[in-house]
């Protein structure tokens, strides 16, 4: 169980997400962040950007197609 909290809890790099994204590149990323339709992100101190496993998992099943 600890194993699966911390892993859906788990803090993606942008480089992460965009290899799991099938190669996205990192200038499409950050456009979809500037229309609001990437996944949710966190800022860390050091100006970093976070993307934790579950909100990245959430916003891929948001945008599958087909039938429900």
């Amino acid at each position: 169980m600890a194993d699966m909290t911390r892993s859906r809890n788990e803090l993606l790099t942008v480089r992460e997400v965009l290899d799991e994204l099938g190669g996205v590149s990192r200038r499409t990323f950050y456009r979809w962040r500037e229309l609001r339709i990437a996944p949710r992100c966190i800022r860390l101190p050091n100006g970093e950007l976070r993307v934790r496993r579950d909100a990245l998992d959430d916003w891929l099943k948001d945008r599958a197609e087909g039938a429900v």
